[in-house]
């Protein structure tokens, strides 16, 4: 294969893909989730909802840190580290023996909240109990660059270790500044990839105050809706998704399985408004032309779209809106997965992604659950809906948007 892209640049492959999330634990027990069109929005089970705006949501369940991290290390470390270390380290094993110089591997771990759990419990309990029950591992628990410090720590990467946290665009970043940093010369490895775990009952009470949330109690698992006429917020999910990004050199030279490439990554800001998606979705406009400007590949090669599709109204008419700007009358299906997942917030750009990576490859698009009437305001949208939809082989455009204004955009190519 060709090492380098049109440009000179040293071509970025996936060879290893990890997550944690509601729709599965592993890429094939979510893929058979999404296959199916099946939502995990469920009564909140990790603590008791009553009294509650929502109270209801898309949470892993059944999950166990222990096996990755040991009892002692597992209590000291925050839900939202604890899955995103999982799903960084099943995505190193899954990528086979990197044999690299530690310098030369980065980590870039995205979240848009970060240990807000574990924040909420001790600000509790200093309140009740006064400062001297405040626990020593608050701050190292709390921090959101704490996924990205203990991957590095685990694995012994030594190289660049950044935290990404551009809310809901967060994990599309990381996994786009990771091809940078290895187009640039900068690392020849980068786990890449977001976690979050948002639900809690202050953060809940306060999407559904600020009207971001379905407040479908009676029926949750119809709650997300993107798309749909009847969308009337989004659900929250928690999980954690990461890939690991290699030169193809290199990849190629340990033989290494290639899931596909990052061909082509956008990213830019509405600059518009804290939460308001831009006038006409200009921004995320802008973002995907950026990113297949990028990848140098023309409109027509671009076979789906994994859309951000949050199922709020101003998103999905914005986002709409965008894809006509771009594509004119020809643009390709669209899906989304949070009808499944719900919102995951910085890890739904990263799990996003690998969707879109593995629809790709197996030239099959899941459907967007619970869409069954496209609304007059994303018309002509093509929504995939009820059954998967077979499509041509070809590139996927993945898009995350998050409030403050970002945008990620990312043009993944697969391989055989």
């Amino acid at each position: 294969m060709e090492h380098f892209d049109g440009r000179g640049r040293p071509r970025v492959v996936i060879t290893g893909i990890g997550l944690k999330t509601p729709a599965g634990k592993t890429i094939d027990t979510a893929w058979d989730t999404l296959l199916v069109g099946e939502s995990m929005a469920a009564p909140i089970g990790r603590f008791d909802p009553v009294g509650l705006p929502v109270r209801f949501g898309c949470e892993v369940r059944d999950w166990d840190p222990v096996p990755y991290l040991g009892i002692k290390e597992s209590r000291r470390v925050d839900r939202n580290a604890q899955l995103g270390f999982a799903a960084a380290a099943d995505a190193i094993a899954d990528a086979g023996e990197l044999e690299s110089d530690p310098a030369r591997c980065a980590v870039i771990a995205a979240t848009g909240i970060g240990g807000i759990i574990t924040l909420e419990e001790q600000v509790t309990l200093f309140r009740d109990k006064g400062p001297d029950r405040v626990s020593p591992f608050f701050i190292p628990m709390l921090m959101a660059n704490a996924t990205a410090g203990l991957i590095a720590i685990h694995f012994g990467f030594t190289g660049p270790n950044l935290c990404i946290s551009t809310a809901c665009a967060a994990g599309g970043n990381a996994i786009g500044e990771g091809a940078r940093l290895i187009r640039d010369g900068s690392s020849e490895v980068v786990i890449a990839g977001g976690t979050e775990c948002p639900i809690t009952p202050p953060a809940v009470a306060a999407f559904a105050r600020m009207g971001a949330l379905s407040r479908n109690n009676d029926d949750p698992a119809h709650a997300s809706r993107p798309f749909d006429t009847d969308r009337n917020g989004f659900v929250l999910g928690e999980g954690a998704a990461f890939v690991v990004l290699e030169r193809a050199d290199r990849a190629e030279a340990r033989g290494a399985r290639m899931y596909g490439e990052i061909a082509g990554y956008g990213t830019n800001s509405d600059a518009f408004h804290i939460t308001a998606p831009s006038e006409g979705g200009a921004g995320a406009a802008a973002c995907m032309q950026l990113a297949l400007d990028d990848s140098g590949l023309e409109i027509a090669e671009i076979k789906h779209v994994n859309a951000h599709g949050t199922s709020t109204a101003l998103n999905d008419a914005a986002e709409a809106s965008a894809l006509r700007k771009v594509f004119g009358d020809s643009v390709p299906p669209v899906t989304s997965t949070k009808g499944v997942t719900g919102h995951m917030f910085g890890c739904a750009g990263a799990f996003e992604a690998i969707v879109a990576l593995i629809s790709a490859r197996q030239g099959l698009v899941p459907p967007t659950a619970n869409h069954t009437e496209t609304a007059p305001d994303v018309v002509p949208l093509d929504v995939v809906s009820e059954t998967p939809r077979r499509i041509p082989r070809g590139a996927a455009l993945s898009n995350s948007f998050g409030f403050g204004g970002h945008n990620a955009t990312l043009v993944i190519v697969p391989f055989d």
